[in-house]
C-alpha cells in the first residue's frame, strides 16, 4: 500500500469534481513532523490559488467538502494559509497490513520508472590489478543503484568497461615479460610506468609453470592478453563474492575493432567540429559548454584517451538506451564536462548522461587510518575487507553515505554486535521477528486476516513507516541516492525495537497476538526487501 498515493488520488478526484483545470501530477503531498497536523499534509490550495485567482483558504474550503465525504479520510482540516491536512480512517490503514503480506517480496515495487531504459556503468576498473577499497564502494553504489532502480519500474542494464587496449595494456605487457625474464634467470628492465604489484609476479610466475622459458621469444601481445584474462578472472570472481553482477562486460579493443571510432570521428568531422593545430587533431568542445577544446589526436598520431571513450557512449546510445549513468572516480571531475560536451558534438542530449563521481574512503581501525595492505603492502583490496568483516557489513556500511562525500570506514564499527553497529541493529529487529513468528507457530498462533483490537497511535505510527517504504524507494531511484534506503530502514528498525518494548507480542489473548503478528510481519517483509536492495542478507538468526 502507497498511502501517499492514495491521498494523492484523493485530492485529484476533489480537484477533478470541481471541474478545475490542473495537471494533478504537480500535487505535493508531504508528512507532517507534528501528528496534530494529520498524517498528510498538502498545500494544493496555495499552488491553485494563482490558477483560480482566488485566496487559497477558500480554495481549500471547496476541497475539503469533497476530501471529507472519502471512506479513506476519517478527518480534514485546514491550517495556516490553506494547507489542508487529512487524518486517514484508522481501520483503512490497519486494513492494508493483508496487502502488504500478499504481496511479499513484491511490496515496495513500483512502476514510476516506466520501464526506460538505463545503462548504468560502474566500476570499470583499468584490468592492471586487483580491486581496492575505493572501487569498492563504487561496486556497492552501481549494484545498490541498479537494484533500486530496478525495484522502480525501470529497465536497467549494469555495464563494466574494460580498458583492454593503449598505453596502460601495453605497460602491464612489459612489466609481466619483465618479471617472466628475472624468473626465467635474465636480467629485467622494468617498464618506468610499469606495474610493480605482487599480482605482476603471479602472473609471470604462472607463465613460467605453464611454459617453462618457451615464451621468452614471444611479442608483447601474449603478455598482453595473458594478463588482461588473469586479472579480469579476478576481478570478476572479486566482484562476485562482493554480490556484484553485471549484464554486459565491453571491451576497448571491440569498440575499436567495430570501428566505433572512425565512426565517431567521421561524425564530428562531417559537423565540422574538428580542426587541427600544431599538428594534433582538435575538437571544438567549448561550442558545448567545455571551458576549452579538446585535443583527439595527438601529434605522434595516437588517440588521447578522449577518443575511445566518445566511441564507447555512441555504441551505449545506439544500442537504445534512454540515459546512461557513469559511475567514476573523483579524479573525474574536470572529465566531466568534456566528456558531456562530446556526447552534445555527437548529436545526443548531454543530459542524458549523468555522472556520479565517487569520493576517497578511509579505513579506520582502533581509531588509526589503515593505509597499507598487510598482504600486498599495496592499497587494501576488495577481497582483504570483505574477508575482515563479512559481505554484509562491507555493503551495508558502503551504502551508508551518500557518493558525493568522503567516507571514513570504521573497521570496530562494522564488527560489534551491539546496537551502536547500524547493521547490526537492523539485522536484529528482522532476527527478533523472525524468533517471535517461530514461537508463535509452535504455539499454533497464525497472522490475523482482520485487525480491530490492536488500533493505537503507536501501532499506527508503526505501520504508517512501513507504508512509507515505496515513497522512499522512488526518492532513491529518481534522485540516485541508495542511502536513503538504509537511513529508512535504520528508523524501521528503531521504530519496532522501541515498539517491542512496549507492547507483548505474545499474550494470552490470542485474537490481539495474531493481530500483533500480522504487525510485525510487514515490518519483517519490508526489512527483508530493503536489505536486499543494497545486497545484504536478512538474517533470521543472530
Amino acid at each position: 500500500m502507497n498511502l501517499k498515493k492514495q491521498v494523492k488520488e484523493i485530492l485529484a478526484n476533489a480537484i477533478e469534481k470541481l471541474s478545475i483545470n490542473y495537471n494533478t501530477e504537480k500535487i505535493v503531498i508531504e508528512v507532517p513532523k507534528n501528528k496534530e497536523n494529520g498524517d498528510f499534509s498538502s498545500n494544493i490550495a496555495m499552488q491553485l490559488a494563482s490558477v483560480l485567482k482566488d485566496k487559497p483558504q477558500n480554495i481549500a474550503l471547496r476541497i475539503v467538502e469533497i476530501v471529507k465525504k472519502d471512506d479513506r479520510v476519517k478527518n480534514v482540516s485546514i491550517a495556516g494559509p490553506g494547507f489542508i491536512n487529512i487524518f486517514i480512517d484508522e481501520k483503512f490503514i490497519f486494513d492494508g497490513i493483508s496487502d502488504v503480506i500478499k504481496k511479499q517480496d513484491d511490496f515496495g515495487k513500483s512502476d514510476i520508472g516506466k520501464n526506460k531504459k538505463i545503462n548504468i556503468e560502474f566500476v570499470s576498473a583499468n584490468p592492471t590489478g586487483i580491486l581496492h577499497l575505493g572501487t569498492a564502494r563504487g561496486a556497492s553504489y552501481g549494484s545498490n543503484l541498479a537494484n533500486i532502480m530496478s525495484f522502480a519500474g525501470f529497465d536497467i542494464t549494469k555495464e563494466y568497461y574494460i580498458n583492454d587496449a593503449g598505453n596502460q595494456i601495453n605497460n602491464l605487457g612489459k612489466s609481466i615479460l619483465e618479471r617472466y625474464k628475472g624468473i626465467c634467470g635474465l636480467e629485467e628492465n622494468m617498464p618506468e610506468d610499469g606495474y610493480y604489484g605482487q599480482e605482476i609476479k603471479d602472473i609471470a610466475k604462472t607463465i613460467k609453470e605453464s611454459y617453462g622459458n618457451d615464451k621468452l621469444n614471444s611479442d608483447l601481445e601474449f603478455f598482453k592478453e595473458y594478463g588482461v584474462s588473469y586479472l579480469l578472472d579476478i576481478i570478476k570472481k572479486d566482484l562476485s563474492n562482493f554480490r556484484v553482477q553485471f549484464d554486459v562486460w565491453t571491451s576497448e579493443k571491440s569498440i575499436r575493432a567495430k570501428g566505433r571510432i572512425e565512426e565517431s570521428l567521421k561524425i564530428l568531422e562531417n559537423k565540422g567540429l574538428i580542426f587541427v593545430k600544431d599538428g594534433a587533431t582538435w575538437l571544438k568542445t567549448t561550442l558545448y559548454g567545455d571551458d576549452k577544446d579538446r585535443v583527439l589526436i595527438k601529434s605522434d598520431g595516437n588517440y588521447t584517451y578522449l577518443v575511445p571513450d566518445i566511441a564507447y557512449h555512441l555504441d551505449k546510445f545506439d544500442r537504445g538506451f534512454d540515459n546512461l549513468i557513469d559511475v567514476l572516480g573523483a579524479d573525474h571531475h574536470s572529465y566531466v564536462s568534456r566528456l558531456k560536451a562530446s556526447i552534445e558534438a555527437l548529436g545526443y542530449d548531454k543530459d542524458k548522461l549523468t555522472v556520479k563521481l565517487l569520493q576517497m574512503v578511509r579505513l579506520l581501525k582502533g581509531g588509526e587510518v589503515v593505509k597499507m595492505s598487510k598482504r600486498t603492502g599495496g592499497n587494501i583490496t576488495i577481497s582483504e575487507l570483505v574477508d575482515e568483516i563479512g559481505v554484509d557489513a562491507a555493503r551495508y556500511f558502503f551504502a551508508t553515505r551518500s557518493l558525493d562525500g568522503q567516507m571514513d570506514f570504521d573497521i570496530d564499527l562494522a564488527l560489534k554486535k551491539t546496537s551502536d553497529n547500524p547493521l547490526y541493529y537492523v539485522q536484529y529487529a528482522h532476527a527478533r521477528i523472525s524468533s517471535i513468528l517461530e514461537d508463535a507457530k509452535q504455539k499454533n498462533l497464525s497472522i490475523s486476516t482482520s485487525y480491530n483490537n490492536i488500533i493505537d497511535e503507536d501501532s499506527k505510527a508503526l505501520i504508517l513507516k512501513v507504508y512509507e517504504f515505496s515513497d522512499v524507494v522512488e526518492a532513491s531511484a529518481l534522485k540516485k541516492e541508495p542511502h536513503l534506503i538504509t537511513n529508512y530502514i535504520y528508523e524501521l528498525a528503531s521504530m519496532f525495537h522501541n515498539y517491542y518494548g512496549k507492547h507483548r507480542i505474545l499474550t494470552d489473548d490470542k485474537t490481539k497476538s495474531s493481530e500483533y503478528l500480522g504487525l510485525i510481519k510487514i515490518v519483517q517483509i519490508v526489512i527483508k526487501n530493503a536489505l536486499n536492495l543494497i545486497g545484504v542478507k536478512a538474517t533470521d538468526r543472530m
